[in-house]
């Protein structure tokens, strides 16, 4: 039973580093209405294309990993991580992010 509750813990853990990251990309706005929801979506396919772009940064990955966990990939973005020998992403290596983000992208 312990061992369940530390994977949900972790689980936890990756979904709330997403959401810090969602916050951080949105610019920390408060306000969420129903249009700026509808332009998010829309913007989806966009910000896929400008995290391909731009160098792979720590904020960039967290903002991928937070639209994959949305999308229900937290088990694979957890598989991920482990494969690069971290159990959240703040213990990725600076050198391995280019390569985490290439594979994220992916999922």
């Amino acid at each position: 039973m312990g061992s369940e509750l530390l994977r949900i813990a972790e689980g936890f853990s990756i979904v709330a580093e997403g959401l810090r990251g969602l916050a951080k990309a949105e610019g920390g706005s408060k306000t969420a209405g129903k249009a700026q929801k509808q332009d998010a979506a829309k913007a989806q396919p966009e910000k896929a294309e400008a995290q391909q772009e731009n160098p792979a940064t720590l904020e960039g990955i967290r903002a991928l990993m937070a639209q994959k966990t949305q999308e229900g990939k937290s088990k694979e973005i957890r598989e991920l991580l482990q494969k690069y020998g971290a159990a959240k992403l703040s213990a990725v290596k600076p050198e391995d992010y280019p390569a985490l983000m290439q594979e994220a992208q992916v999922l």
